[in-house]
């Protein structure tokens, strides 16, 4: 056993998306992750974010079923859970019942809309989320729909993020108290304190969240992404004029760097970075850029990241099960992470009991 949080135990109740990264991570950390699993599974297999577990298939709408998940849980330090608003309860798992048979339980809940609220119980998936938390209408091009991003803002930023520091803090507070609670996790309430440090920023005039002067959506030339002449592509973004100044001087663009953050020029700077990044293959301007401080990197694919030199330097990707995958994060100078073989249900329960 490794990692910070070794010798908590988890057990995690079958979901999608957050719920089984937010798992991930613990077991990542050093935590004895179990989950009660569905027959068929969650409908969503997924070799990497549902490493490191013992699973059990388990029918909680049966008695029995019930009763060995609630065996399993009375012996847990944590639970995560990610149904909608009253399900547990009805199957007789809910935080009544399971905290007052373990008081020192907490019972993390993941969800979109959160416990209570007029839309608690609809259904929705990230894009609904943070379509109602102001983060969607600041993506993409102005007079265009909102750029659909992946899952990040949603679901694992607004999601599984704020559930594991809401576990977090439960815990540490349970040393204090002896007592565990619930964590209500809504993305909706995450995705709305993300946005924070971007509607903090607008009164002060340092950033719009309008798509047409949006500094971090796009807008601005120094900010975005450009096609090289082979198809591929580069990020550009030197917000500070020290590295705006290195990316020009390298691109031979001198004369424009008085147009940094003059908003009146930004159309004819958009025309000289597209038409010299076009002028040349990605691999060109990686070379060129190589070492510098102008905050120009290739785009890479998912399957590109993994080999560059630089992840390759800090070992950030990991073979296991014959996939490479993203190595456990964040480090410990210490009590190092490590991604933990799977491993059988009843087996740890077994173990578990026996401590």
């Amino acid at each position: 056993m490794s990692g910070p949080l070794a010798g908590l135990r988890v057990v995690e109740f079958a979901s999608i998306g957050p719920g089984p990264h937010a798992a991930m991570l613990l077991s990542d950390l050093g935590a004895d992750v179990l989950r009660i699993d569905r027959e068929g599974g969650n409908g969503w297999p997924n070799p990497i974010a549902d490493r490191g577990r013992a699973v059990k298939v388990v029918d909680i709408r049966q008695s029995a079923g019930r009763d060995w998940a609630a065996h399993a849980v009375a012996h847990a330090d944590v639970l995560i859970e990610g149904m909608r608003p009253g399900v547990m309860e009805r199957l007789g798992l809910g935080p009544d019942v399971l905290c007052a048979a373990n008081p020192r339980l907490i019972y993390g809940r993941m969800t979109g809309w959160g416990q209570e609220g007029p839309w608690a119980r609809l259904a929705g998936h990230d894009i609904t989320y943070i379509a109602l938390s102001g983060a969607l209408a600041a993506m993409g091009k102005p007079g265009e729909p909102a750029a659909v991003p992946l899952n990040l803002v949603g679901d694992f930023g607004g999601g599984s993020m704020f559930l594991i520091a809401g576990i977090l803090a439960a815990l540490w507070e349970r040393e204090r108290s002896g007592q565990g609670q619930v964590v209500d996790a809504a993305i909706i309430d995450g995705v709305a304190s993300l946005m924070t440090m971007f509607t903090g920023l607008e009164p002060s005039g340092r950033i719009s969240l309008e798509r047409a002067r949006n500094l971090l959506g796009g807008a601005a030339p120094f900010y975005r992404c450009y096609l090289c002449s082979d198809g591929q592509e580069v990020a550009v973004g030197p917000l500070e004029p020290p590295f705006f100044a290195a990316m020009m001087r390298l691109l031979g663009l001198e004369e424009m760097i008085a147009a940094h953050y003059d908003e009146a020029r930004w159309g004819d700077l958009t025309g000289a970075l597209a038409g010299t990044f076009a002028s040349q293959p990605q691999a060109h301007w990686v070379r060129l850029f190589e070492g510098s401080d102008a905050c120009v990197a290739p785009v890479l694919t998912a399957r590109e990241a993994p080999h560059h030199p630089h992840h390759v330097a800090r070992q950030s990707f990991v073979e296991h099960d014959g996939l490479l995958q993203a190595a456990p994060a964040p480090r410990f100078s210490r009590t190092a992470g490590a991604i933990r073989a799977s491993g059988d249900g009843e087996a740890m329960l077994r173990g578990w009991a026996g401590c």
